[in-house]
């Protein structure tokens, strides 16, 4: 991480720190910086990844137009390779919508016959509370 600093120089600067910031503050001040590190290196990880990403699919794609290219028959074993991952890829792209169809089906499907009873209830429930309210409201008339 420190390639261009040596021991002396880390040293030189903790006690500039020390001096500066004080022992109370000097452990913080490290702690928020070393956060501060943490998601650079993070963010910097995050962008290779997604550079390396987009590369690959650029590589798929050109494999693919080269695939084309030749009738999609007769393919050496890198572009049938390259056809295989592009299959597997949409397939898995696909697998997550149709499972979350067929979930959706199911809790429709659960949720019909059990909504008629709660909405039932529901509205008995806001008949007794609106009973209690008018006989609240009948006492301090009594009263009064």
């Amino acid at each position: 991480m420190f390639d261009g600093i040596g021991f002396m120089e880390l040293l030189l600067i903790g006690i500039i720190g020390l001096v500066v910031l004080g022992p109370e503050r000097l452990p913080v001040a490290v702690r928020s910086i070393t956060g501060w590190i943490r998601a650079m290196k993070r963010m910097a990880n995050s962008v290779k990844d997604e550079l390396e990403q987009e590369l690959k699919i650029e590589q798929l794609h050109n494999d693919l137009k080269q695939a084309e290219s030749k009738g999609l028959s007769n393919l050496s074993p890198e572009l049938q390779e390259s056809i295989d991952q592009l299959k597997q890829a949409a397939q898995s792209v696909n697998r997550p919508y149709q499972v979350d169809d067929v979930l959706d089906n199911q809790k429709k499907q659960e949720s019909a016959p059990s909504a008629a009873p709660a909405n039932t209830t529901s509205s008995a429930q806001a008949t007794q509370t609106g009973n209690t309210a008018d006989s609240a409201d009948n006492k301090p008339q009594a009263n009064g």
